[in-house]
């Protein structure tokens, strides 16, 4: 028998129950989500790309900073003096009437007088005074600062400087005097080669050189003298002494001329000083002279000895070797002053015939050989030694 059962439906679906409009939740839109999300994945790179931005501008300002005050550092520097030596020697500049700030700045640098022709350009443009440096010629020193001697060339006065040549000082040591002066080498050797049409240089042989004719005094002269100048003073100068003194009248009295009255005084300067002394060694050298006796003075071979690179001593071979050679020797041995002048056209009285100066500092005279040698014993035994 069959079991037949009725086929269950399921049962219908409710309707829907339909939500007041007040609580419903509705799901977010799509499109303001998508947007978020976009948003979110292009913000990093904005900040970074400004974050990086303050980096580069930072850094180039501190190097733009740095550039500045090295520059800063490294103008101040080059407007400072060359040199710190205060006794450094002077140099002359000339500038040439018309020369242009350029060409200045260019004279001051190749002369050692500053640092950098750049930073005098330009402290001269930023101070209004590149237009104002005056020509003319000057004596500076690198011892001056920038400021100092751009001061000096608007001002535009030309200076007057000292000269003090020495009695007693060599031509070699009279040179260093007048490159001392700013003077250029060439410019000295030049003018002390020159031949000079002067009365001093009367009885002078033609070949001497000017030593013992730089007369040894203190003088002024402006900026703008030349060397030549400079020495025609010093000749003016000694022949003015000459003619007042009546030197040449007094050398002739000694059976000398000009030349070797100087020649024989330039030996005395050098051997003792004092006018008392001076005039009593010029009657030793004349009396011996007179008798055909050698000088027997060290300071002619020693003299040489310097002058031309010889051997310092009594043996040399030289004409300025008054030891061994008669005479006196070929010229000078240096600029004598007043007192040796006239010590040789008024020598004392007296026959000596030697003389030494004693470690205590006194000359003494002696007439004979045996007496010369008590005083060395006696007087002499450090200075006479050797």
């Amino acid at each position: 028998m069959n079991d037949i059962r009725p086929v269950k439906r399921p049962p219908k679906p409710r309707a829907a129950q339909e939500v007041p409009v007040e609580h419903r939740i509705e799901a977010p839109p799509v499109e303001p989500l998508l947007e978020a999300a976009t948003a979110l994945v292009v913000e990093p790179p904005r900040k970074s790309r400004k974050k990086w931005f303050f980096i580069i501008t930072g850094a180039l300002l501190a190097i733009l900073t740095a550039i500045l005050v090295a520059s800063l550092a490294w103008y101040t520097h080059q407007l400072q003096p060359v040199s710190t030596d205060a006794n450094v020697s002077r140099v002359r500049l000339t500038i040439k009437p018309g020369a242009s700030p350029d060409t200045i700045a260019e004279q001051l640098a190749e002369k050692g007088l500053i640092r950098s022709a750049i930073a005098f350009r330009l402290y001269t443009k930023l101070g209004g005074t590149q237009n104002r440096l005056q020509a003319g010629t000057y004596s500076l020193s690198p011892a001056e600062s920038t400021a100092r001697i751009v001061e000096h060339l608007v001002t535009g006065k030309t200076d007057e400087f000292t000269l003090t040549f020495l009695p007693g000082a060599t031509l070699a040591e009279n040179r260093k005097v007048l490159l001392g002066a700013g003077y250029s080498p060439a410019e000295v050797d030049a003018a002390l080669e020159k031949t000079y049409d002067h009365a001093l240089f009367t009885d002078k042989p033609t070949s001497a050189d000017l030593e013992g004719y730089i007369y040894g005094e203190t003088y002024n002269f402006s900026t703008s003298a030349s060397v030549e100048e400079v020495l025609a003073r010093t000749f003016d100068e000694y022949y003015q002494v000459i003619t007042d003194e009546k030197l040449i009248d007094g050398f002739k009295a000694q059976d000398l001329n000009l030349y070797q009255g100087i020649t024989l005084a330039s030996i005395i300067q050098r051997e003792v000083r004092g006018e008392a002394d001076e005039a009593q060694v010029a009657q030793v050298f004349l009396k011996r002279l007179r008798e055909g006796i050698v000088l027997g003075s060290d300071v002619t071979y020693k003299y040489a000895a310097k002058r031309f690179n010889l051997v310092d001593s009594p043996l040399q071979d030289s004409e300025y070797n008054t030891r061994v050679v008669h005479g006196l020797p070929p010229g000078p041995i240096s600029v004598p002053g007043l007192g040796a002048l006239k010590a040789v056209a008024h020598p004392a009285a007296g026959d000596y015939l030697y003389f030494l100066a004693g470690d205590d500092g006194v000359t003494y005279f002696a007439h004979t050989e045996a007496e010369h040698e008590a005083n060395i014993k006696n007087h002499c035994q450090i200075g006479c030694a050797g």
